[in-house]
């Protein structure tokens, strides 16, 4: 699987990355990477847009944007990530590295994690606070969904925390296969599926999904339907500024708001089945 890279400059830099980065996040951009003139940002070759027509922020003469766009092969995606892939230790709870990395002592977990091209290894806002969020969890003898689960991470920590099963769906087949491969790094065990909502057929005493906002919005109803009476939803991939209309469409689902925190903008939040 290929990647576009859109590479953009921006003048002025801010607010003007951060507005960008927001208009941007609501097609099928999946990462982010801020340099000092701008952002690039990445998406799926088959899902990339023909025009950015509805990205507003374009369009407004106080900004100067242009923007290059490139095509990912998909080794130098993996050699990126295996030069620029660091550990990530969270709250002395989880130490995340990569296999060509060494082991660290003083934390409660240690993950493997190669990431390849897929997304979510704990260096992003979102799935570091998922990960805080899971580990605020009782996930012991629970059955859990990793929803658009990427490298596996966070179903992986669910693992780790005594959750009695745990289902994996990506509708990437990198991610699939990547996943694959780091539950067996991590000596968990797990289902995974290729395909979006679609695809869950079992109930679920906790779900997670770090999407986007679109699709979360779209799979709500699923997801819904699918949690236990009293199950907790775990989501985030999305900003500030749409956490309103996230807790709307949860409410209107019969779920309700408890909590939520927020790391540069983004946010990650948890919702009951009441």
């Amino acid at each position: 699987m290929q990647y576009i890279a859109y590479h953009f400059t921006v003048a002025p830099l801010q607010p003007g990355t951060e507005i960008l980065m927001a208009e941007l996040s609501q097609l099928n951009f999946e990462s982010f990477e801020e340099h000092p003139n701008g952002i690039s940002a990445f998406v799926q070759e088959e899902l990339a847009p023909t025009k950015l027509d509805s990205i507003q922020i374009l369009k407004n003469p106080n900004f100067e944007i242009k923007w290059e766009i490139e095509k990912i092969e998909q080794i130098n995606w993996n050699e990126e990530w295996e030069k620029n892939f660091h550990p990530i230790e969270i709250d002395k709870l989880v130490y995340i590295r990569a296999p060509f990395h060494s082991s660290k002592k003083g934390f409660k977990h240690e993950l493997i994690i190669e990431p390849k091209m897929s997304f979510g290894t704990g260096h992003h806002e979102t799935t570091h606070q998922m990960i805080q969020l899971i580990f605020e969890e009782d996930c012991k003898n629970k059955q859990v969904l990793d929803m658009g689960c990427g490298t596996g991470v966070l179903g992986i920590v669910a693992n780790l925390n005594q959750a009695q099963k745990v289902d994996y769906i990506d509708i990437d087949d990198w991610c699939v296969e990547n996943t694959t491969e780091n539950l067996e790094r991590n000596n968990c065990k797990g289902n995974v599926f290729l395909g979006g909502a679609e695809q869950i057929s079992n109930t679920y005493q906790l779900i997670l999904a770090n999407i986007n906002r679109n699709v979360l919005i779209a799979d709500l109803p699923t997801y819904t339907k699918h949690l236990s009476q009293n199950g907790t939803l775990l989501l985030s991939g999305f900003y500030e500024e749409d956490l309103d209309i996230i807790k709307k469409q949860c409410q209107n689902n019969g779920l309700q708001y408890v909590k939520h925190t927020q790391k540069k903008k983004w946010v990650a939040c948890k919702f009951v089945k009441a």
